[in-house]
């Protein structure tokens, strides 16, 4: 079944539930900050893993201390879907386990 890109109001009442994380064109984006690189390493490796279990992948950007994450779904025109909601979902509640903020 195909999923349908969610409405300006959905996207934003979704987001009031989702602290850091933001509307970027049509895209949601979010970026965290950690205490290493290392630390920073494993945050995109755990990602990494969880998109891989939803079979739903975002561009994910590895800086020094920093890692940004931005998600949207490509067979839905590239808009926001509940598929985005929940990839960010999953990486706010791993984040805290790394030490990111």
């Amino acid at each position: 079944m195909p999923v349908e890109p969610l409405s300006r109001k959905e996207i934003e009442d979704r987001l009031a539930k989702l602290p850091g994380w933001s509307l970027d064109g049509d895209s949601l984006t979010r970026s965290y900050r950690l205490a290493s690189h290392f630390a920073a390493t494993a945050l995109v490796v755990h990602i990494a893993q969880v998109q891989e279990e939803l079979d739903h992948h975002g561009d994910l950007t590895l800086g020094y201390r920093t890692v940004g994450l931005t998600v949207t779904t490509h067979s839905a025109g590239g808009k926001v879907t509940a598929l985005d909601f929940g990839l960010a979902e999953r990486v706010e509640a791993l984040a805290p386990a790394h030490g990111a903020g």
